[in-house]
């Protein structure tokens, strides 16, 4: 029996009932990265030895009487993540020798739940762009169509789920690093409300690990279920224990229905800034009509939904301000020099960009203060709605694009080409207000790509969209082998999606 297209949780209960063993499982994902990574090039740093090791370190901690949440199940992170012994270079060349001494929080999370970690997956520079290919590692393949982009920055982490290199991954989020790659390459994510979540390990180098509270970044779950995601979120879930961890600890709230007849669910699927791809647009309806026909009850327009178009605005200058605050002072002056170019009636999402690379300290704090009442608006719709159903991206995964810089790259919109980042508006719905939001499979596009959506809820009720996530994976399906991988996974994938079909 093939287990690499398995659940997590699946695996986890065949490891109590002895069906498997860790050593077992282990060897068959290091034996399919080895046959099938190289097409992909979604792990770019294996860690196999000590992944064999840490298996039979399981398989005798069960033998003993242990079982832990993720005790024996291989599972990949993020490049961005400090491993101790592995480079953690964000793709930048120049740190491809750093080596960090100490786990990210994180990753230590993971380990004590005892999961075998396989290696670490491919990111763009910086965690800087919707694809994934760097200078060090090369550049990371969508498993549906190997000539386009999984997405970014996670793109490695969701291209492996894809390919069954691991049952789990972790991954971050600031402009959709989760949800994008979920949404181009069939599979799940989840962006935990801002500060779930303790980030502690995950920075780039050579930056002191410290126990910082970001802003609008996260780290979160990456799997092939929904219930996986929740399953990866609990052991991620909880504060610092070098900060707040020291006063308290996290009981996250139950999902606020178990049923889908009992959901009040708001469907957006038009932004005022961009359009929204044919594709896109027909996966979010299906989700839709899936909740109607289950008795949910379903709106598409409300007036309590906080203004996208200020939204968008106040995303771009919480996000570049932030970005800005690294370069050197001679390329900030030149920034300067063009903001103040910009003519005052200049509302493009590009002139917000520019002018959010030079945001000074009191702009920041009146955005933020805007920001505040926009967190209120969205408290008021959640009085009203359990959750929010819209795009992740206009479109399904793009061809591979490393042309010229970020700021002069365009997407197709069906036919007609939109500035590269203004497709972030999407993402940054849920980001800007730091609100959880769930990437699910919604079905293929009628080139056979993957498409996703995401699925927003109340602050720290995580577990609400988790939950409907789960609903409509049972509902509408979920995650689908891609075809272009060797036919004995195929099989063995396909035969999973009617065993689950048929529940």
């Amino acid at each position: 029996m093939e287990w690499s297209f398995q659940s997590a949780e699946e695996l986890a209960a065949a490891l109590r009932v002895g069906a498997v063993t860790s050593v077992e499982l282990t060897e068959e994902a290091i034996a399919r990265i080895e046959r099938d990574d190289k097409v992909i090039n979604a792990i770019c740093v294996p860690d196999f030895d000590r992944a064999r090791a840490a298996a039979r370190a399981a398989d005798q901690a069960r033998a003993r009487g242990e079982d832990r949440p993720l005790l024996g199940i291989p599972v990949t992170v993020k490049e961005c993540y400090n491993i101790a012994g592995l480079p953690t270079t964000w793709g930048m060349p120049a740190q491809r020798d750093y080596v960090p001494a100490q786990d990210a929080v994180q990753v230590s999370r993971l380990k004590t739940a005892g999961a075998v970690v396989l290696g670490k997956t491919n990111v763009p520079l910086m965690l800087r762009d919707i694809q994934s290919f760097n200078e060090i590692y090369g550049t990371t393949n969508n498993p549906w169509d190997h000539g386009r982009t999984p997405g970014g920055s996670s793109g490695g982490s969701a291209a492996a789920l894809a390919c069954g290199f691991g049952a789990l991954s972790l991954g971050s989020d600031l402009a959709g690093s989760l949800r994008t790659p979920a949404h181009f390459c069939g599979v799940y994510a989840h962006k935990p409300t801002l500060g779930l979540a303790p980030t502690r390990g995950m920075v780039a180098p050579p930056a002191p690990t410290l126990p910082t509270d970001l802003d609008l970044a996260v780290v979160g779950p990456m799997a092939r279920t929904a219930r996986d995601l929740a399953l990866l979120l609990d052991v991620m879930a909880g504060p610092d224990p070098l900060t707040h961890g020291v006063a308290y600890d996290v009981a996250l709230p139950p999902a606020r229905h178990e049923r889908l007849a009992d959901f009040r669910v708001l469907i957006i699927e038009d932004h005022p800034l961009i359009p929204t791809g044919s594709a896109v647009r027909a996966g979010v309806n299906r989700v839709a009509e899936a909740l109607v026909g289950e008795g949910a009850r379903v709106e598409r327009r409300s007036p309590l939904l906080p203004d996208l178009t200020e939204a968008a605005t106040l995303y771009m200058l919480l996000m570049l301000s932030n970005a800005a605050a690294g370069i050197s002072v001679d390329v900030y002056e030149q920034l300067q020099t063009h903001a103040a170019a910009l003519s005052a009636d200049d509302r493009s999402l590009d002139a917000v960009r520019r002018r959010g690379m030079v945001l000074s300290h009191r702009g920041w704090v009146e955005a933020n203060n805007r920001r505040e009442l926009h967190r209120h608006g969205w408290r008021q719709l959640f009085a009203e709605f359990d959750a929010v159903v819209c795009p992740i991206t206009p479109t399904p995964a793009f061809p591979h694009d490393h042309n010229g810089g970020l700021e002069s790259r365009h997407i197709d919109i069906d036919g007609v080409e939109y500035p590269y980042f203004d497709q972030l508006v999407w993402a940054g719905v849920a980001t800007m207000p730091g609100l959880p939001a769930t990437a699910i499979p919604a079905g293929l596009s009628p080139e056979g790509l993957p498409v996703g959506v995401q699925l927003i809820g109340p602050m720290f009720s995580d577990r609400t969209p988790l939950r409907l996530a789960e609903l409509l994976e049972q509902k509408i399906g979920g995650f689908q082998t891609p075809p272009q991988l060797p036919l004995a996974s195929v099989q063995a994938g396909h035969a999973r999606d009617a065993q689950n079909n048929s529940v």
